[in-house]
């Protein structure tokens, strides 16, 4: 990182230490909280809810901070998890100083700290979400050589009272601009305050889905990252969510990650992106073309795409989601710049021609690297997901396409290059596994592949075990066939998940 990227970026912390986060020591921190006043320290780290947790900290005492910063907190295990006992249940939450930030909305100065969890005997918890992750990406590195980047498109839909100025056509809202777009600068302060937080931004756009509902407006609006490793993504996706919940709360509006909040509209998604990277090189291209490698890595996801469910699809309206002509996929199978299958290779930059110069005559060749922006991308995934599980599960897919002795030909065979939800193509969808269609049928599928997420010890056997009951209990098997024609019964169940994530 150049001394102009720490001079202007935008969390505070590496703009006053001039150094990047990766190289924030205690004394750092405690420098920080001296020289800029700050009043409270925050804890905050991911439950089984899928939800950050927050403790706090008053500074009284610098001594007390260096304990803290160096000693941590004890938390009581059982009330965040499932799968740990009230017998047993304390566990340990030791901050990483490389996530500090400053508190974008509280009135008293406050740094906060994304926290790691500890076992009784010092040990990382094997079951616990970021360390899950950490596993996932060591053993991809270990099996391949690479290292797994991923980002996220965070998808919500803002509600306020309806504004008959301007109305946006209903279910057209895809970038549309202000007054027809009636939260691009919710979106913007949103956009903000994340890269306070560490979040690196690539856009910010309004999406498609609009409506109004009773008396209510329904404006859906996507926030892109950047490719970072997956770790960061995670991390960057949870406190985005945050951010954004918080500062609808401070506005008075209401915001909803929910895959489906009513019958006939778009749902929202978390496409999820990938990258392979070796010695700093992207590796998912190989003379322009789509590389072996990238394709090695599509067929692990084709391979366990069922299961794969039982982490982007948490509750019942997830499947309302995944189904024909929503821009959802409903089949296991990939193609490029086809929004119909659930694994996308979304256009590059690849072409052999100087766009830049075109549109500006005045700008001389490039010669810019642009294979760096190559990416694939999984459809299935929704705002009710628990992250860290999530892109866990997608790097051991990847990873997995690597073990598998019939990979490119299982790439080749669930390539599909047209709308497979079109009538004339009904024969080439009739060839294609479908993914589950309900909390029950995820469960089944990832009890049939738990075996390769427990390989090379990334998912604890309990941690499948409890994803797998948290799934089974919503007793949903026939429930989409049950309520799908109906308004009312949708409704009811939107709003049990309304707060979904």
């Amino acid at each position: 990182m150049n001394n102009d990227a720490l001079a202007f970026n935008a969390n505070e912390l590496i703009a006053f230490l001039q150094k990047p986060k990766e190289e924030f020591t205690k004394a750092d921190i405690v420098r920080f909280v001296v020289e800029n006043d700050i009043e409270m320290l925050n804890f905050m780290y991911p439950g089984g809810d899928g939800k950050l947790k927050t403790l706090n900290f008053v500074i009284t005492d610098l001594d007390y901070l260096d304990t803290i910063l160096t000693c941590g907190e004890r938390v009581d295990g059982s009330s965040l998890f499932s799968f740990i006992q009230a017998g047993s249940s304390d566990l340990y939450v030791l901050p990483r100083y490389s996530t500090a930030f400053v508190h974008p909305f509280a009135e008293i100065p406050t740094l906060c700290m994304l926290c790691s969890y500890f076992d009784k005997d010092g040990n990382p918890l094997a079951s616990a979400p970021e360390q899950t992750l950490a596993k996932a990406c060591s053993a991809f590195k270990e099996v391949t050589g690479m290292e797994f980047h991923a980002m996220g498109e965070l998808e919500y839909y803002v509600i306020d009272n309806d504004d008959e100025a301007f109305p946006a056509i209903d279910q057209r809202g895809y970038h549309e601009s202000a007054p027809y777009a009636k939260y691009n600068d919710f979106r913007q302060l949103c956009m903000k305050y994340i890269a306070q937080t560490g979040g690196q931004i690539k856009y910010g756009h309004s999406e498609v889905g609009n409506f109004t509902q009773d008396g209510k407006l329904y404006e859906q609006n996507e926030i892109e990252f950047l490719p970072v490793p997956a770790e960061e993504a995670a991390d960057q996706l949870m406190l985005a969510k945050w951010v954004i919940r918080n500062l609808a709360y401070q506005l008075g509006l209401d915001v909803t990650f929910a895959p489906k909040i009513t019958v006939g509209k778009a749902g929202s998604g978390l496409h999820i992106h990938m990258r392979l990277m070796k010695d700093g090189k992207n590796q998912m291209l190989d003379g322009g073309a789509l590389s072996e490698v990238a394709r090695k890595a599509i067929a692990g996801m084709m391979d366990l795409a069922p299961s794969i469910t039982a982490f982007g699809n948490k509750n019942p309206t997830s499947y309302f989601r995944l189904v024909p002509h929503q821009e959802a996929p409903t089949n296991v199978c990939w193609g490029d710049r086809n929004r119909s299958v659930l694994v996308r290779v979304p256009l590059g930059w690849n072409a052999d021609a100087d766009m830049c110069h075109m549109a500006n005559p005045q700008e001389t060749d490039s010669k810019r690297d642009t294979s760096i922006k190559q990416t694939v991308e999984m459809r299935s995934p929704d705002g009710s997901a628990d992250l860290y599980q999530l892109l866990a599960g997608l790097c051991v897919a990847c990873r997995h396409g690597f073990e598998m002795d019939n990979a490119l030909e299982v790439a080749e065979k669930t390539y599909v290059n047209v709308n497979i939800h079109d009538k004339e193509n009904e024969g080439r969808l009739a060839t294609l596994a479908q993914l589950p269609d309900s909390c029950v049928a995820s469960a089944d599928c990832l009890e049939q592949q738990r075996a390769v997420y427990e390989q090379h010890g990334v998912f604890s056997p309990a941690m499948i075990d409890g994803i797998m009951a948290q799934l089974k209990a919503f007793k949903d098997k026939t429930l989409r066939a049950q309520v799908t024609k109906s308004k009312t019964a949708m409704q009811k169940l939107v709003k049990t998940y309304f707060y979904c994530g």
